[in-house]
């Protein structure tokens, strides 16, 4: 297996942290452009959205094909196919005719956009040593961030100095540069033990983890949380398009340099996961979440930044840690567990918008603080739940020794 911290380990997880930059950057290229496509194709807020809630229901989506599908042909040649499809389309999308065709192509995208992620961390628990997987796993979502910041700041930039196409056409070069480090860090899967193909392949373990109760719960938390992160962000920037403050899209774009906390978060949550139990973790970022977007609610561009960044930090701390806790949860079929909480994640991303819409409508931005509070409070309480079964699990195992065998 492959230890912490050893050479091997850090070309893996370079090649796993290129894949997932350039992934994240495709997602979200979008979202800094959604004040520009109301403008420019006369179209209302929700379905300006609909440029990235679509990507991220395909995405989401196609997890449950590829999970099971990598349990049975391995793990390194989808993720290598699907994402030279990302360059592609990505290219592709810069000569779309109009908008209605820009959200074909856009869906299409999200559904290969889910290789890597629905493998990359059934990679890692195949490949890699337990302590390396919660360090691996932190740096993965680390590039997850930063993927996204990327895609966003960039995004902005070009659409502004050029036009939206740009955004694309510079978003698939980038993805050429990072497709070439993949295939040539990523080692090969030596661990990997496939599983028969089929439809019992797909059904089996869906089953399998939905009556889990632990992983049901860890799944729901991912999945709320980010069904109201990643549209706070698509609020914000009409928010910040509009009176007083006017932002170009240049400056919608520099917004999502808050992400740069989650960044941070990520990176540390494997080191602090090994001193406080991950359900723990998992409310502590949750709690966060809920004070930043409190802060948000002070009506100046410095306090609605501040709250961002405690925000994002919140929530990334929150989801390295789920994933992982996921990923060490499930006894088998690792990919399809860990592809299942991605699922869960990305149709949380891409039906947020319907929730929070109807809140925006009638009290903009503290209406949609107040729709983002009622969420995070579930979320609170499954996170505290999750902490009393685990502390249960724990005390069982402790247990087990002065018990006679049978």
């Amino acid at each position: 297996m492959i230890k912490e911290k050893s050479p091997e380990f850090w070309r893996a997880t370079l090649a796993l942290g290129c894949g997932s930059f350039m992934i994240f950057s495709n997602l979200y290229v979008t979202q800094p452009l959604l004040p520009e496509f109301k403008t420019i194709f006369e179209i209302s807020s929700l379905e300006a959205n609909a440029s990235l809630a679509l990507t991220s229901l395909t995405l989401g989506l196609s997890l449950l094909f590829y999970g099971p599908l990598s349990d049975a042909l391995g793990r390194k040649n989808i993720m290598l196919i699907t994402m030279l499809g990302v360059v592609v389309v990505t290219f592709l999308l810069a000569w779309a005719p109009n908008y209605p065709s820009l959200l074909v192509l856009r869906a299409i995208q999200g559904f290969l956009l889910g290789g890597l992620p629905a493998i990359a961390i059934g990679y890692m628990g195949d490949e890699f040593s337990k302590k390396a997987v919660a360090l691996a796993v932190g740096f993965y979502i680390a590039a997850n961030s930063l993927g996204g910041i990327n895609g966003r700041l960039f995004s902005g930039w070009m659409a502004d100095v050029f036009d939206w196409r740009a955004s694309f056409f510079a978003a698939g070069c980038l993805s050429l540069v990072c497709l070439a480090i993949f295939w040539w860090a990523l080692p090969p899967s030596r661990h990997f033990q496939p599983q028969r193909f089929g439809w019992s392949s797909f059904v089996r373990p869906l089953g399998l983890h939905l009556r889990h109760p632990l992983l049901l719960v860890a799944y729901l938390i991912g999945g709320l949380n980010f069904f109201i992160f990643v549209n706070q962000y698509s609020y914000i920037t009409y928010l910040l398009a509009g009176e007083p403050w006017q932002l170009a899209s240049r400056w919608l774009g520099l917004l999502f340099l808050t992400y740069l906390s989650g960044t941070w978060a990520a990176s540390i949550s494997g080191r602090v996961a090994l001193v406080l139990a991950q359900p723990y973790c998992m409310a502590l970022g949750i709690g966060l979440m809920l004070l930043g977007s409190g802060i948000t609610l002070f009506p100046n561009l410095i306090s609605i930044l501040l709250g961002l960044l405690i925000s994002s930090f919140g929530f990334f701390f929150c989801h390295s840690n789920a994933s992982s806790w996921v990923s060490r949860q499930a006894t088998e079929a690792r990919a399809s567990a860990s592809s299942l909480y991605l699922v869960f994640y990305y149709l949380g991303a891409s039906s947020g918008a319907f929730y929070l819409d109807p809140f925006w409508r009638w009290a903009a931005w503290p209406g949609v603080v107040a729709g983002s509070v009622m969420i995070l409070l579930i979320t609170l309480g499954c996170s505290l739940w999750l902490a009393r079964q685990d502390g249960r699990t724990l005390n069982q195992l402790h247990a087990a020794p002065s018990h006679k065998m049978p």
